[in-house]
């Protein structure tokens, strides 16, 4: 994993909880809890690539099934174009539509790769989470 791809996983991680206050549309706001949930799984599994010592099968396992069911309704989270003041989501994710939908298809692939069964499956496989998040948020997130 690239330093830059960690360090975006855990500043994602640390992100978003003030932001979410301020949110009046419910899918905005049921979108932006889907993404909280997917920093979470990704903190967890960022930390333990980070940090070998701490690597844990069983959390190792719970966070890639999270994440990959989380991944998994991105699509249908977004696929209300609402907006909100306090939403970070970026306009292009309509008129791209299908790349956006790629984007989240990347994810959920490397979540279903990423080998929980030990810390350097972990380590190896939040190479491909982290490019895939980074991937969808550089062009489709404000």
């Amino acid at each position: 994993m690239t330093l830059r791809h960690l360090s975006l996983i855990l500043c994602l991680a640390a992100t978003g909880a003030s932001a979410h206050d301020k949110v009046k549309d419910p899918s905005v706001k049921a979108r932006m809890q889907l993404m909280k949930e997917i920093r979470q799984a990704t903190a967890t599994l960022g930390n333990m690539a980070k940090d070998p010592d701490t690597y844990s099968k069983k959390r190792a396992e719970a966070a890639r099934a999270s994440l990959l069911s989380l991944s998994g309704r991105v699509p249908a989270a977004f696929q209300d174009a609402a907006t909100d003041p306090a939403s970070e989501a970026n306009p292009a994710i309509w008129r791209n539509w299908a790349d956006f939908t790629a984007q989240a298809d990347a994810l959920t692939s490397a979540a279903r790769a990423l080998d929980a069964g030990s810390a350097d499956g972990v380590a190896a496989g939040m190479r491909a989470v982290g490019a895939a998040c980074s991937s969808c948020h550089k062009p489709y997130r404000e």
